[in-house]
């Protein structure tokens, strides 16, 4: 039995989708980071990197959410577009672009210290989430899908950020990226995205927001290195 690591954030989300729409048996495993779960040693031996998403696939780990995704298309068969080279291309450029700077775009806009300046982080990364989803949407002009003719791990690991667009960039951003929208709402209408979403509300994670949480969740903020 696959055991999936994970919490209701965006990077688990969009492994969840894939586990749903495959129809791969697998045993959800709650790690709540606001605890601070993401720290047990047993989770550790699982991703070093102390995040979520995680797999254990009896016996074979896998950490990251683009590269598990890649790992169950290969593993099922399914949802792999032909054409590698651009897969590998607007996959990892999902990995290293949109992921990365949507969550510190998120953070500066919600979640840095109020009683700190910030203008120039939160200008940089609202600006390059942006300017990664005006490059989605032209990509997405007059195409149904990221990649080829057919919904893919590509367009999986896109909705998992996109659908928190308005979160991360202001409620009216939907509006600049119409494309993008498009695809998220057909994503979204999908049965296995309902239960991909829902999946975290089978079990209690930590909602405030307190120190313990900040704590957890933001270590650099209890520990200087700089």
């Amino acid at each position: 039995m696959l055991r999936f690591y994970f919490n209701g954030s965006p990077n688990p989300t969009k492994v969840a989708l894939f586990l749903e729409e495959s129809g791969l048996a697998f045993e959800p495993v709650k790690i709540d980071t606001r605890k601070g779960e993401q720290f047990a040693p047993e989770f550790l031996k699982i991703n070093p990197n102390g995040k979520v998403p995680a797999i254990d696939d009896d016996g074979t780990i896998v950490f990251d959410s683009n590269a598990i995704l890649l790992y169950l298309a290969e593993k099922t068969g399914k949802f792999l577009p032909s054409n590698r080279a651009e897969l590998l291309s607007w996959l990892m450029f999902v990995a290293t672009g949109v992921g990365p700077y949507s969550g510190q775009a998120v953070h500066f806009k919600h979640f840095a210290p109020k009683d700190q300046n910030h203008d120039y982080a939160h200008n940089r990364y609202h600006y390059e989430t942006d300017r990664h989803y005006r490059i989605l949407d032209g990509h997405l002009q007059g195409r149904r899908y990221m990649v080829g003719d057919s919904y893919s791990i590509v367009d999986m690991a896109l909705w998992g950020w996109a659908r928190m667009i308005p979160f991360k960039l202001g409620d009216d951003a939907f509006a600049r990226y119409p494309n993008v929208k498009r695809l998220v709402d057909e994503i979204s209408a999908r049965p296995a995205a309902a239960r991909a979403i829902a999946l975290k509300d089978k079990f209690t994670f930590k909602a405030e927001m307190d120190d313990e949480a900040r704590s957890n969740m933001f270590k650099h903020m209890t520990t200087k290195v700089a």
